[in-house]
C-alpha cells in the first residue's frame, strides 16, 4: 500500500492529501458493514437485564419496522445504543454523531436526545427528575422523541419478543450509509 510521504501534516504535498482521500474514501463506504460487525458482537448485556443489547437493539428497530416507520428511523432505531459500551454516560450523543451526516435533522435530534428522555421512565426510583425532558418541551422534535422512547425504546427489553434477524436490517443499514451525506447547519 502506497504511504504519504510525511510525517508532520503540515509537511503534506497535493499527492499526499490525494492518496488519503481516495483511501479515506474506500474507508467511509465501508461503515455500515463496520457498524452491524459491531451490533452483531453485542452479545451480551449490562448486568440485569433479561436480554442482549443486540436483542436490545434488534427489538426496537423490528418495533419501528413494524409500525412503518422511514427506513432511516429504522436504521437509527436499530443504532440508537451502538454508544452503550464505549461511551456508557454520553451513549446518546455517541450513536447520534455516528448517524448525523446520513439523516435528516429530525432522526439525528431524537437519537441524541434519547437517553435523557429515557430517564421519564426510571429517574423517579432513583431521586431524580423524571421530568428532565421537559427543558425541551417547545422543541419540534419533543413529541416525536418522547414517542420513540415510548413506542421503541422502553418496550424493547422483552425476552419472549420476536425480533427481526440483523440481516434482515443489514440491506437498510447498506442503503442509508450509501446517501450522500447531508449538511446540517
Amino acid at each position: 500500500m502506497k504511504k504519504v510521504n510525511f510525517t508532520e501534516m503540515k509537511n503534506g504535498s497535493k499527492e499526499d492529501y490525494e492518496l488519503l482521500e481516495k483511501y479515506e474514501k474506500n474507508f467511509e463506504r465501508k461503515t455500515a458493514d463496520r457498524l452491524i460487525k459491531y451490533l452483531a458482537s453485542q452479545t451480551t448485556t449490562l448486568e440485569g437485564y433479561q436480554i442482549t443489547r443486540l436483542e436490545h437493539s434488534l427489538q426496537a428497530a423490528t418495533r419501528a419496522y413494524k409500525n412503518g416507520e422511514s427506513e432511516e428511523m429504522v436504521v437509527a432505531t436499530l443504532l440508537h445504543d451502538i454508544g452503550d459500551d464505549l461511551a456508557p454516560m454520553n451513549h446518546s450523543q455517541y450513536a447520534a454523531s455516528i448517524i448525523r451526516p446520513y439523516v435528516s435533522e429530525k432522526t439525528y435530534w431524537i437519537i441524541l436526545h434519547h437517553g435523557l428522555f429515557q430517564t421519564y421512565y426510571s429517574a423517579h426510583h432513583l431521586g431524580g427528575d423524571r421530568n428532565a425532558r421537559d427543558k425541551f418541551k417547545d422543541h419540534k422534535y419533543y413529541q416525536d422523541t418522547v414517542d420513540f422512547c415510548e413506542k421503541y425504546d422502553q418496550s424493547s427489553f422483552d425476552p419472549n419478543y420476536k425480533s427481526m434477524s440483523l440481516e434482515e436490517f443489514e440491506p437498510m443499514v447498506k442503503k442509508i450509509f450509501d446517501r450522500k451525506p447531508f449538511y446540517h447547519h
